[in-house]
């Protein structure tokens, strides 16, 4: 298998390689200490293993970019753990936490075998850029996403709302707003949602240290007094 190793510290992209070679099936291995560095190599990759905290791009925004260039298997690696959740939202087969061990890697390339002899995927249709798919009853539709006026999240479901109209989809806020389809668009408030700038018609501080955004269609919503900063990089719709 051809496997892409992708660290900002380059002993471990060298612990990795070391461990790596003892397997017979991995014939190459390709390592890189970021993510415009990791785009720039030839693919596509059988496997990547991703570390999630990493400069000019994290992990988890590189694994849908190698997505559209065919790659198979992830593996994200951390020494991290609160990430795990969002790396198995993203489809990972395995997470490692660093220091890597020669048993934990043995386990994860198992299961990297097992998904490689399987039958790949047939091609599916995939929304332009700009576009999403959502689900609405037992039928998808296509939606512009600079229509959505903000997005919520509510347990392990997120809301997109483009009033009247709100759609549902697994997942959470934040392995939402790291992909890059939707990388620009939103623009995180408050632990529970993320607003479209363009859609906000009104900004009202509070006395708290809090705010209130009106929306378009006159939602208010507030923010959170830690992401009070952020309302400098509102540009209310006129």
């Amino acid at each position: 298998m051809k496997v892409l190793v992708v660290d900002d510290e380059p002993a471990a992209r060298a612990k990795l390689r070391r461990l790596l070679a003892a397997h017979a099936d991995v014939a190459e291995v390709e390592e890189a200490g970021d993510a415009p560095s990791a785009l720039s190599l030839a693919g596509p990759f059988d496997l990547a293993i991703l570390d999630i905290e990493m400069p000019g791009g994290s992990g988890l925004q590189l694994a849908e970019q190698l997505r559209l260039r065919g790659l198979r298997c992830l593996i994200f690696s951390t020494a991290h753990t609160e990430h795990a959740l969002q790396a198995f939202e993203l489809g990972a087969l395995d997470y490692l936490h660093k220091p890597y061990l020669p048993e934990r890697l043995a386990t994860a390339l198992q299961r990297v075998r097992e998904q490689l002899a399987r039958p790949a995927p047939q091609p599916s249709l995939a929304a332009p850029p700009g576009e999403w798919w959502v689900e609405q009853r037992e039928q998808r539709l296509r939606i512009c996403l600079s229509d959505v006026q903000w997005v919520s999240a509510a347990d392990n479901y997120l809301a997109l709302h483009l009033p009247p109209q709100q759609y549902l989809e697994r997942g959470t806020l934040g392995a939402a707003l790291a992909r890059p389809a939707w990388a620009g668009l939103f623009l995180r408030v408050h632990r529970s949602h993320a607003v479209n700038p363009q859609h906000v018609m009104q900004c009202q501080p509070l006395p708290s240290g809090e705010a209130v955004l009106t929306m378009r269609c006159g939602q208010t919503l507030r923010v959170a007094r830690a992401s009070r900063h952020l309302l400098k990089q509102l540009s209310p719709a006129r």
